[in-house]
């Protein structure tokens, strides 16, 4: 779908040679991995990217024994999401990563880059419904910080800069309590509940903040992990309009400008997916 998706694909078929050689060689500090995924959807912290539509994600990771890490991940989205006239996302994020015996620690940056989006000053950020705009393209960058135990993980995200793009939105704050235990024989279970501070925004009838969470099911079938979620939120996504003509933050448009059809983006839903990594 995405020249970065097909380089994903490419690289595993040079990965996977390697990873059959590696109860002969002795295992080195350095460890190279691709994956890839088929969603019936994309949700970024609760919130549809891609209008109910599937995505298809894929990346790279790449670790060093000593705990540093570096890593892209890219998957498509909808410009109605926020995207002026782009649909791709590409992440890049490094950092570092150390356990002690259940204990962990992971501390990092991401970037978060939509080639192609670009919108004039002035221009709906999401469709012509809302009032919150921006100019230019979109784009994210936020430090991150989180802890594990056994199977629990706690992380949070602090935006460097206005976040995805929304004007006066520096500093807008993201924690992520996370779940995921091993029943065993190939199954998984994994829960999470996350709560956004949308720093100053509004878009006249409600602000952004909002709270999200996941329960899902896991079933590894060769490499191949097939997945189930039922994902929630309490976002403001109404799309009926109030007096002033306005609707709620996270009414979505399927298009970045005169939308022709209009979902609550915050919804709850059941994703299903299919992965592997190489």
């Amino acid at each position: 779908m995405r020249k970065t998706l097909f380089a994903a694909a490419l690289a595993a078929v040079f990965i996977l040679p390697a990873a059959g050689h590696a109860q002969t060689a002795p295992a080195g500090p350095h460890t190279l991995t691709a994956n890839l995924g088929l969603f019936s959807s994309y949700r970024f912290r609760g919130i549809d990217q891609t209008f109910g539509k599937p995505a298809l994600q894929g990346g790279f990771d790449y670790a060093h024994a000593s705990g540093w890490y570096a890593g892209n991940w890219n998957t498509n989205v909808n410009s109605g999401a926020g995207y002026p006239s782009g649909n791709l996302e590409m992440d890049f994020y490094g950092g570092w990563k150390k356990t002690w015996g259940d204990w962990g620690l992971d501390a990092g940056a991401i970037y978060y880059y939509y080639p192609g989006t670009d919108a004039p000053a002035g221009a709906p950020i999401t469709n012509a419904r809302t009032t919150s705009v921006h100019g230019g393209s979109t784009s994210n960058k936020e430090l991150y910080i989180g802890a594990s135990w056994k199977f629990l993980s706690l992380k949070y995200y602090h935006a460097l800069g206005d976040y995805f793009s929304v004007p006066h939105t520096k500093g807008s704050g993201y924690l992520d309590l996370s779940a995921a235990y091993d029943l065993g024989g190939g199954w998984g279970i994994n829960g999470h509940i996350g709560h956004l501070n949308f720093r100053n925004y509004s878009n006249g009838r409600s602000n952004g903040d909002y709270t999200d969470w996941k329960l899902g099911v896991t079933k590894d079938v060769s490499g191949w992990v097939f997945g189930a979620s039922y994902i929630g939120t309490n976002a403001r996504g109404s799309c009926s309009p109030n007096v002033a003509g306005l609707v709620q933050p996270y009414c979505f448009g399927n298009d970045w400008t005169g939308a022709t059809k209009f979902k609550d983006a915050g919804r709850d839903t059941l994703v299903i997916s299919v992965s592997r990594t190489f």
